[in-house]
């Protein structure tokens, strides 16, 4: 049986809600995503949910400090046991290079995924904040920038996917959030979505997932049908 590609979003107010709902969903996900509400409440304590569920965790902090600063830290992550571990793009080459230099001298278990353009953002609020360029054109940018220090993973909205695998080819993962199942049409407040079959048709590795499983009356039962849809559209049943 193939693994899932489905990344659970963790995105709850408590660890132990999150480890109710973790529970709910591990046989039909892939792995585990702790981001800044979890790791902000529970710590260190919410990587302990891998061993738990005997999942890979994927630790999304977005890092974008100083070189200096994002290499400690990337340390750290390491140490806690993530799997996977996210540092902005557009923290800038040295960032981007000694992030991955200190993934490796760990031992090579930690991967560094770069996010590219959060998938929130549009054209306008690019140009709000000084970016002329449109969000595919930026992402593409900023994932050969990546690409040039030695990560190979990248965070990206469904729409850049097939861009960013064309361009960077089969050596890249390419993880993306703003996914929803087929029959589900509400964005919330992300801008650039995708059904998660359609995803990774375009090319997606893995399809990052919260709300839609989250927030559904049995958990169980979406994680399972976004986890079909995905199986399927890989060819994997």
């Amino acid at each position: 049986m193939s693994v899932s590609r489905v990344v659970f979003a963790l995105d709850f107010a408590s660890l132990a809600e999150a480890r109710s709902a973790a529970i709910a969903v591990r046989d039909a996900v892939g792995m585990l995503k702790v981001g800044l509400e979890l790791f902000v409440e529970a710590g260190p304590a919410a990587m302990a949910l891998g061993k738990e569920t005997g999942l890979p965790i994927f630790l999304d902090l977005k890092l974008h400090d100083i070189p200096e600063t994002v290499e400690r830290a990337v340390a750290r992550a390491s140490a806690l046991g993530a799997d996977w571990l996210t540092v902005h793009a557009s923290g800038g080459p040295a960032m981007l290079r000694r992030a991955v230099a200190r993934a490796q001298e760990a031992g090579g278990r930690l991967q560094i995924a770069a996010v590219t353009v959060l998938t929130s953002l549009d054209g306008d609020d690019l140009r709000a904040v000084g970016v002329a360029a449109d969000p595919a054109t930026q992402v593409g940018r900023l994932a050969r920038l990546a690409w040039e220090q030695g990560v190979r993973a990248f965070v990206c909205s469904p729409h850049e996917v097939a861009l960013l695998r064309s361009a960077l080819g089969s050596e890249a993962t390419l993880l993306t959030p703003g996914v929803r199942a087929a029959a589900e049409a509400k964005p919330d407040d992300q801008k650039r979505t995708m059904s998660a079959g359609d995803a990774i048709r375009a090319g997606a590795s893995w399809v990052v997932v919260g709300r839609p499983i989250r927030d559904a009356p049995d958990r169980a039962r979406a994680a399972r049908q976004i986890a079909d849809e995905v199986a399927a559209a890989r060819g994997d049943r």
